[in-house]
């Protein structure tokens, strides 16, 4: 045992390393990149010398697994299970994959399809769809969970204050032709009418609200088609398409002047009636997600967590959408406010200039690192995936960047939600995401985030300093993997904020936080019945997971909890502990 100090608490850090033989050779190359046979190998011999460097003085503690009588269930992902044992711990993908549920989507046997593909968490968009047809799509999800063991978590994504199109004259997507002159107004009407768009909000073109004038360009969801204004007739503006394209179902609104997105303050709030009603359904649906769109402040998220603490009996996380000028220049308070943050790069990209799309997504996902935030980088990954069934190279390349910049999540929209190739698209995402995670592990690209300091209270730097060390420990002694006993999931997450390259395995018996952890990277959150005492969940889960031929004698793994424990003496409470399986 050795023991460390900090400037604010002693440590103990309970290690106990068994040396044992290779499991297998890294013998094939792809490009450079090894390519594991049977599992991926660990080089023993810098183990040892980083156990030394590091001053950990080994000692063998063993854990022996027996023969259950009556075996205990282990509410662990089937998809995430089939993956570890068809390629070992370091071949679990660790990046977390979010797909849109629309139309191409909706039946159970799709929605199944996407699970057995690799889709974490399911997120209906509030825009779209009626609200019978979202329950039915959350009862599904909740169904498959249940009955096929998957572990997908529900997110809503609420609509927000925005001027958007509620009819165009197509059931789906219309050509707009350059030249074409088309009518944009607010009023309601029956039925279609031809060249004449409805707007959400009424007298969105007034004066006092946004300021438009005859010669402003109106762009249609960030550039898919343009319009120029050419007259303007009581709150209905008549428009000229400049440039042609696509409107898809409810596309978005913008206006320029000589090249100057205008101000788009209409002195609506960031929750509408409608977004609370449909926030209200959430809760009854008992989703496990908000993400909230066109966050301009923090106190708006606090508003929505109040009111989500006050009136669901679960803790339903709140996300922030970064999708505009004020959001961005106010992304740390949101950030800190939130439970995590969805890059919408789709909208971001019409405020911002397009070169600085890439620096920006990049800067967001650090901070939300350093905020121990999870982050969901979203909007036309696969965008042409919509029509085709491959991708465009520079599609990969950004799925690529994203997967090396350690975001937490990556999001398929019309990709899933009403393409023809969602089941290929949600793949293309899988094989990338696992891909350069691979090369970025061989290539040791792994860097340590210059953290600051997290915590507030004595017991929460105890916490973050243990999973600071405890990840450090796991690359340097190179565990199989890293098991943490948590009940809120506070310490799974500030692992997962290390990126450590062994898989994190986080043992709840709280269902509200097994769903939640869905969306941190690298986390496999496993719903088990834990107990007061930390020895009994340590043996109990590996018998477990060794009698589902998950794990095997041999194996070794760090333990970490915050748990509190039934007795003091507890040595697995405020401590990192590595247990051989034998």
């Amino acid at each position: 045992m050795a023991a460390a100090r900090t400037a604010s608490s002693a440590l103990t850090f309970h290690t106990s390393i068994l040396a044992k033989s290779q499991r297998g050779r890294l013998n094939k190359k792809i490009f450079g990149l090894p390519v594991p046979v049977n599992g991926v190998s660990r080089n023993v011999k810098q183990v040892k010398k980083g156990a030394i460097r590091h001053g950990v003085v080994r000692a063998v503690a063993e854990v022996s697994v027996k023969e259950s009588e009556s075996l205990d269930l282990l509410g662990m992902d089937v998809v995430a299970e089939g993956e570890l044992r068809e390629k070992g711990f370091l071949g679990m993908r660790k990046t977390k994959l979010v797909c849109t549920i629309g139309p191409a989507c909706c039946s159970s046997e799709e929605l199944e399809r996407l699970a057995m593909g690799g889709m974490n968490v399911a997120r209906l968009n509030m825009c779209h769809g009626s609200r019978e047809w979202h329950r039915n799509v959350i009862r599904l999800i909740k169904k498959l969970n249940e009955q096929k063991g998957y572990c997908v978590s529900v997110m809503i994504d609420t609509e927000g204050s925005q001027i958007f199109v509620v009819d165009h004259g197509a059931p789906s997507s219309l050509k707009a032709e350059e030249g074409s002159i088309w009518l944009f107004t607010a009023k309601k009407f029956e039925g279609s009418l031809p060249f004449t768009v409805q707007a959400n909000y009424e007298g969105f073109s007034e004066e006092r609200l946004a300021g438009i004038v005859v010669g402003d360009e109106l762009v249609i969801d960030g550039g898919m088609a343009c319009f120029e204004v050419i007259e303007k007739i009581g709150n209905d503006l008549r428009c000229k398409c400049t440039d042609s394209g696509l409107f898809l179902p409810r596309a978005k609104l913008s206006f320029w002047r000589e090249g100057v997105l205008v101000e788009r303050n209409y002195g609506l709030p960031t929750l509408s009636a409608k977004d609370w009603a449909d926030v209200d359904f959430g809760i009854s649906e008992g989703v496990d997600l908000i993400a909230m769109s066109f966050v301009n402040d923090a106190d708006s998220v606090k508003h929505l967590k109040d009111y989500l603490s006050s009136n669901s009996d679960k803790s339903i996380r709140v996300l922030a959408k970064i999708e505009s000028l004020d959001s961005l220049q106010k992304l740390e308070e949101i950030a800190e406010a939130s439970d995590g943050i969805m890059v919408a790069r789709g909208d971001l990209g019409v405020e911002i200039p397009l070169e600085q799309i890439p620096t920006v997504q990049e800067e967001i996902t650090r901070i939300c690192r350093q905020l121990n935030k999870p982050v969901i980088v979203a909007s036309q990954l696969l965008e042409s995936m919509v029509e085709y069934p491959t991708p465009t190279r520079a599609e990969v390349a950004d799925v690529s960047e994203a997967v090396r910049q350690y975001a937490d999540a990556l999001m398929l929209s019309g990709e899933s939600a009403i393409g023809l190739y969602g089941q290929k698209a949600l793949s293309v995402l899988r094989m990338v995401s696992s891909r350069m995670e691979l090369w970025s592990r061989e290539e040791n690209r792994q860097t340590n985030l210059r953290t600051h300091q997290l915590g507030e209270s004595l017991q929460e730097c105890i916490a973050e300093e243990i999973c600071n060390s405890a990840a450090e420990m796991a690359n340097n002694l190179g565990v199989d993997a890293i098991f943490v006993y948590t009940k809120h999931g506070e310490m799974a997450s500030l692992l997962s904020r290390n990126r450590p390259h062994s898989p994190i395995f986080a043992f709840t018996s709280d269902t509200t936080t097994q769903m939640a952890l869905n969306l941190q990277w690298g986390v496999s959150p496993v719903l088990v019945d834990l107990s007061d005492d930390m020895e009994d969940n340590i043996s109990k889960t590996i018998e477990l997971m060794q009698t589902k031929a998950m794990i095997k004698a041999g194996d070794f793994v760090l333990v970490v909890s915050d748990l509190t424990p039934a007795r003091a003496s507890s040595s697995a409470f405020q401590s990192i502990q590595v247990r051989t399986v034998v």
